[in-house]
């Protein structure tokens, strides 16, 4: 699975390029504010197992004005090191990563 290049933003972490992108519109799902929003992330360079990180905030598109934290570059980059500490190997072929960071996710309004 290949991250789409639309839409993605360049990022990089101790001397490697990733590519990370949100989806703009939410699944039903997010936009109940039943399950929090998630990103993908994979090497710019060259095609691997992509991360999925979900994290605890509702998506920005919900449908009930939830306000949530934005996803900061930052943040992005300390995932990504998360992930790497964790085992994710971005160069290897595969299943993709599930970081899950939403322990602190309400479910609902």
């Amino acid at each position: 699975m290949a991250l789409g290049r639309k839409g993605s933003r360049r990022i990089v972490v101790r001397g490697v390029a990733y590519r990370w992108r949100l989806r703009r519109r939410p699944t039903y799902s997010q936009a109940l504010c039943w399950s929090p929003c998630t990103y993908a992330v994979e090497r710019a360079d060259q095609h691997g197992a992509v991360l999925v990180v979900t994290t605890d905030q509702a998506h920005p598109g919900n449908w009930f004005g939830v306000r949530p934290d934005p996803v900061l570059p930052a943040a992005v980059a300390n995932h990504i090191l998360i992930a790497l500490t964790r085992g994710w190997n971005p160069t290897r072929p595969g299943s993709p990563f599930e970081l899950d960071l939403s322990a602190g996710f309400v479910s609902g309004l």
